[in-house]
């Protein structure tokens, strides 16, 4: 009688999922080094026959949706940025760097959800219950619905939601977490898509709302395969710098609501606090006019935050002038630079340049452009720009100043916090029907920006 050969072990890659025969050090697909891991068998696949279903196919119109209303986290930020509130049956994922809070957020989430009255499931695979309790005690989440559990096994974790019965499950780490029925090491491809696929199918067949907290990659993006995206309803990023306490909650895919929402949260010694209106915490106070600085309104999401930008020019005899940035595009402020210098003919070649934004803020989008080249220009010249004065618009390499999108949102927090004056780009789409009491001054090129500042410059004077 022949003897039976083994299956052979297949190796796949954490990133994207390539497959091979044998282990190599890059994968060959993506070419990440390092993310190439056993995976499973090579046993062939073979023919799957037709099984009894769960549930009877019916017309969409007699499927309710009562059991896909969402209902309020208890935390209003997060509830803006899921759309309404947490889905019963929906699976989450919450992704970020290391330290910029996403236990204390979920530990903050799992708290309120049960102060309502609502049992809560907190399974750490990092931490022990002992030290999830002593967090929760500096920041007040302590609770009789809240449970704890210190787990790293897959069955143990299914046991405990069987026995506790709970509407929230909250997973910190779905990485941490293993079953010892599949091969490879806690946090591998093949881990992962089984902890995942486990745990969605017990949400979704016990109406759980659940959250799966998941490492982050050196560029940012969530670790393991790619299919742990697919698999869950809403995918949320968790970011912040370390030199500031604002935290920024942003979905980058949700089923049951809008993708372009963020919320805002500030890192304080008692936890993550709301903050339903950060309008100041990018803008400084000046007791008197300064020189260099420039508002714009930045769009984040569908929310419009107003944002300062401040430009510092130094006279130097180094051959290679400095350009730093902080806050901005380095290469949409050398661009700008360079406009200034051909367009407007400014001396700014002999001087190092320095550019920031206030408060931490990451300042990404083309509208900021005009507030960075007014800035500029009002520190090269020490020109004051008027006080209270907002520029929003994208600058081009012909010296051209384009429109922006979202133009009324921006312009309407401009006058709701009291601005005066803003300078838009001519020709934008719908501003002769704005009914707004802002003196808004148009322009069509860079030219027209510094006049503008030299004719401000020139009443004060006189």
């Amino acid at each position: 009688m022949a003897s039976t050969k083994s299956a052979r072990p297949v190796y796949v890659c954490a990133e994207c999922g390539w497959t091979t025969s044998k282990w190599v050090g890059r994968c060959g697909e993506c070419q990440a080094w390092g993310t190439v891991d056993v995976g499973g068998s090579s046993r062939p696949a073979g023919r799957t026959a037709a099984a009894p279903v769960s549930t009877a196919a019916r017309p969409i119109t007699e499927v309710s949706v009562k059991e896909a209303q969402s209902v309020s986290s208890g935390i209003g930020e997060l509830d803006r940025v899921l759309g309404g509130g947490v889905v019963p049956g929906g699976v989450l994922l919450l992704a970020g760097e290391p330290g910029v809070g996403k236990s204390t957020l979920l530990l903050e989430l799992a708290a309120r959800w049960a102060r309502a009255g609502r049992r809560t499931l907190y399974v750490s695979g990092e931490e022990s219950a002992a030290q999830v309790r002593l967090r929760a005690e500096r920041t007040g989440a302590v609770h009789p619905e809240l449970y704890l559990a210190a787990e790293i096994d897959l069955g143990a974790l299914l046991t405990h939601v069987h026995d506790v019965a709970p509407s929230l499950l909250v997973v910190d780490s779905v990485q941490t977490i293993g079953s010892a029925d599949v091969d490879g090491v806690p946090g591998g491809v093949t881990q992962v898509r089984e902890v995942a696929t486990a745990v969605i199918q017990r949400a979704k067949s016990a109406g759980i709302a659940t959250v799966l907290v998941g490492h982050v990659t050196k560029d940012g993006s969530v670790a393991g395969p790619r299919v742990l995206e697919h698999l869950v309803d809403v995918v949320l990023q968790f970011e912040g710098d370390r030199a500031s306490r604002l935290r920024l909650l942003r979905a980058v895919k949700n089923r049951f609501g809008p993708v372009d929402e963020i919320g805002c949260f500030d890192l304080a010694d008692a936890g993550l606090v709301e903050v339903p209106d950060p309008t100041g915490l990018f803008v400084s106070r000046h007791a008197t006019p300064v020189t260099g600085t420039c508002l714009t309104v930045t769009m984040e999401g569908r929310r419009p935050l107003p944002a300062e930008v401040q430009a510092l020019t130094v006279s130097t005899n180094a051959p290679s002038p400095r350009r730093t940035s902080s806050g901005l595009d380095s290469s949409r402020v050398s661009m700008i630079l360079a406009v200034l210098t051909k367009h407007c003919e400014l001396p700014i070649g002999s001087s190092d340049v320095y550019t920031a934004t206030v408060g931490g803020a990451r300042l990404d989008e083309p509208a900021v452009d005009l507030a960075v080249l007014v800035a500029v220009a009002s520190a090269q010249r020490s020109q004051l720009a008027p006080a209270g004065l907002v520029a929003i618009g994208e600058v081009g390499l012909a010296g051209e100043v384009r429109p922006v999108r979202f133009l009324a949102e921006r312009l309407k927090e401009a006058e709701r916090l009291g601005f005066q004056h803003v300078l838009v780009p001519a020709g934008s789409p719908g501003l002769d029907r704005l009914d707004t009491g802002l003196n808004v001054v148009t322009v069509a090129d860079v030219r027209e920006a510094l006049r503008f500042l030299s004719a401000v410059q020139a009443v004060r004077s006189s």
